[in-house]
Formats: structure tokens, C-alpha cells, sequence
């Protein structure tokens, strides 16, 4: 058994629910960690993934991670929360199992509480994307047959609360298109804010191979659209954190198309197969830390020399006309515009970003967004937020 590092006291674990909060995802595919210097302002890590499938047995002894709690904990400032992310995009088999029964749901949490105890992590991320459906086997298993996910959903969170209990962290990765927030509405944000700490709003892969037409995607426009209706159904603006991605989203546009009259909302090539929703290649997406495909290259250097900015929808764009491609991503510039235009707006309690190590080897992703953070956080005085002054894991098991 894995050696306990001493957990994080309930008090701190009380404060960092509450003050304004900077957040990165460390993953498997980019386990990159920039010098101290670089991730001071960083007090909470989630470290991606864990499967769920893991949680549904019964004796279960063995955690696999691509890495240990303890051996992260060194690289981050001292009273960084280290947290374990569980799921993961095309991972739901797992949570649908979990959560179909009450004894299933109390398996569940209770191999979460092991693992945490094991691990010595100071909390979870639950990543389920997404309870409800419009999960990547949308196409193979209707939402229809996935409604009883979203009751399911928020019972799932209470039963890991009442597992944890009150001094350990929950966050929750929620979607940022309102067409996949079939379990985020009016009368389930309540039951959900009383087991979660904070809700991690994927504000990022706003377009995806699902569309038709070009957008940004992790525009301002777009971006807002995600916040309000978080905020609409009842999320504390203090308890919601807005994401950034520290990738490079391309798409295959149609030639005819009229992306050369307005590469904004011009027609795409079809990406998905209608039937079954497989990936036919025509769109994807790479990380700074990734070698760019080499049959991408060329107009990826277009694009960095002759990208520009959409004032109107707030994003950073490239349409190569020679290749038929819209590029979309966040320069430094363009994640500095998100503060006054989001976060000042909507007084949010955070942010975060997938992923830490995606930025290396340069880091001016995450330097714009420290940077950003730091001034608004100077602006709201970093002090504790908000009406809703008490936070998910400082309330007694028997208030959830």
C-alpha cells in the first residue's frame, strides 16, 4: 500500500472551495510539469484518467493511474489539492453501471472512498461525459434509452459525498454545449450543487465533428453561452470554473462551402458517419506539446503566420484556402480577452484548463492564463466568494 501523504486540513480544503480558484488537468498523454515557478498560483491538479469501470467491482485493490498522488504532490506549491479525474470522454460504460441501482451506486462510492484513502488524494473529478447521453455511442445507444442516467446522475454525486464526507473535494467536468446538458437543469443543479464542490465548464471542443459549419471552439460568444446556462439553472457563479484549451482544433471545409465569402459559419465537409457517428478523419486536434502531422504542417504554418482574430465571436481563426481547412485555438492574446469579457462579467470562481502538460515545451498558454488569473484575482481582493459561503465538502453528511 501506497505510503499516505498527510491530507490537506479541513479548513484549507474549505478556503480553496471557496477563494478563486486555478485549476489544471495533468494527464496521462502530457505528463509535463513546468518548474515551481510556473504553477505557483496553481492550488488544485486533477489528474486524468482513472476508468470507472474500475469502481464497479467488488475487493477491489488495485488503483491503475499513470501516475501516484504522492509523487505529484512535490511539483505543485504546499496545500496544493491533488484530486483523481474518473472517466474521461468515450468512457461511460463504466458510470451507466455504476449508477443504475443503489447498491451499485454504494459500490461504487465506496471503492471511490478506497481509493482516495489508498491514494491519499485530497478529492475527485468526475469526468462522465455525458450522464443523459450524446456520449460518443450516441449513435449506438439512443438518449431515449439514457434518460433514467440524469435522476441517476445526481444520486451517483450524493452517494460519493456521503462516502467522502465533508473534508474531501468533488468537482464535477460538465458540457459545454446545451445540447449535451441533459442532466444540468433547473431542478437538478440544486441536488447536484449539494454534493459538488465546483463545476468544471468544459468551455472547449464547442465545435466538434458533430457540426456542419465552422465556429470557434472555445470562442467568448460560445463561451458565454456555456456559463449562462449554468448560471441560469442554478449554479453559483463562485462555484463555476470556465475552462481553456491548451490545444489546436482543424476541420475539412466543403470547397463550395463559402468559406471564402465568411470562413465564420461556412459549411463543412461531413466528419462523422451518420450511422454509427465513427470519426472519418476529416477534422481533429493536437496539443502544443504533439509534433504537428507532418500532412498538416504546411498549413499550419499558415495558420500561425496568418491567423486573426474575430472580434465579433471572440475566438482565433485561420481558413487555409489552399487546403480547404479552418483552424481554430487560443493564442495567448486570446485568453487574456476572456477575463474582462467572462470572468469579470459573470464573477466566476475560477479556471482551469486541459491540460497542464499539453502547453509544454514553451508554456505561454499557461503563463497568459496565470497571468490573467492574477489580475483577476487582485480585482475580486481573492477573498471568499459569493452567497453560497459554505461549501459542499464543508457541509455534514446528513445536509446532502
Amino acid at each position: 500500500m501506497l505510503l499516505h501523504t498527510p491530507a490537506l486540513s479541513l479548513l484549507a480544503l474549505s478556503y480553496m472551495a471557496n477563494a478563486q480558484r486555478c485549476i489544471m488537468y495533468l494527464t496521462g498523454q502530457h505528463n509535463v510539469v513546468p518548474e515551481p515557478s510556473l504553477v505557483s498560483d496553481v492550488k488544485h491538479v486533477s489528474l486524468a484518467f482513472m476508468r470507472p469501470s474500475t469502481f464497479t467491482a467488488p475487493n477491489v485493490s488495485e488503483w491503475p493511474l499513470f501516475t501516484t498522488v504522492e509523487s505529484v504532490r512535490p511539483k505543485f506549491a504546499n496545500g496544493t489539492a491533488i484530486l483523481v479525474a474518473i472517466g474521461g470522454w468515450g468512457d461511460t460504460q463504466g458510470f451507466s453501471e455504476a449508477a443504475a441501482t443503489e447498491s451499485s451506486r454504494k459500490l461504487f462510492a465506496r471503492n471511490v472512498k478506497a481509493m482516495v484513502d489508498h491514494t491519499g488524494a485530497d478529492g475527485v473529478d468526475i469526468d462522465w461525459e455525458y450522464p443523459g447521453g450524446n456520449g460518443e455511442d450516441y449513435k449506438q445507444v439512443p438518449n431515449s434509452e439514457k434518460a433514467w442516467e440524469i435522476e441517476a446522475y445526481t444520486k451517483l454525486l450524493a452517494e460519493i459525498r456521503s462516502a467522502l464526507g465533508p473534508d474531501k473535494l468533488i468537482s464535477a467536468a460538465v458540457p459545454g454545449l446545451r445540447r449535451d446538458m441533459l442532466a444540468f437543469t433547473k431542478e437538478t443543479i440544486p441536488e447536484i450543487s449539494s454534493s459538488v464542490d465546483f463545476f468544471n465548464i468544459m468551455t472547449y471542443d464547442l465545435m466538434n465533428r458533430r457540426e456542419n459549419v465552422t465556429k470557434h471552439h472555445t470562442g467568448i460568444q460560445l463561451s458565454l453561452d456555456a456559463v449562462n446556462a449554468y448560471l441560469e439553472n442554478g449554479v453559483p457563479p463562485e462555484n463555476a470554473n470556465l475552462g481553456f484549451a491548451f490545444y489546436v482544433k482543424w476541420f475539412k471545409t466543403d470547397p463550395e462551402g463559402g468559406c471564402d465569402q465568411n470562413p465564420i459559419g461556412c459549411k463543412t465537409v461531413l466528419m462523422e458517419d451518420p450511422s454509427t457517428g465513427a470519426d472519418l478523419g476529416q477534422s481533429g486536434s493536437f496539443s502544443w506539446h504533439d509534433p504537428v502531422p507532418s500532412e498538416l504542417s504546411t498549413s499550419f504554418e499558415r495558420a500561425l503566420s496568418g491567423g486573426e482574430y474575430d472580434s465579433e465571436g471572440g475566438g482565433h481563426y485561420f481558413w487555409d484556402s489552399e487546403e480547404n481547412i479552418f483552424w481554430t485555438w487560443d493564442t495567448p492574446e486570446a485568453i487574456l480577452k476572456k477575463f474582462p469579457a467572462i470572468m469579470e462579467t459573470k464573477n466566476l470562481g475560477g479556471v482551469f484548463a486541459w491540460g497542464l502538460g499539453e502547453d509544454a515545451p514553451d508554456w505561454a498558454h499557461l503563463k497568459a492564463l496565470t497571468a490573467g488569473f492574477r489580475e483577476y484575482s487582485q480585482i475580486t481582493g481573492d477573498k471568499q466568494v459569493g452567497a453560497s459561503s459554505q461549501p459542499a465538502s464543508t457541509r455534514e453528511k446528513d445536509e446532502l
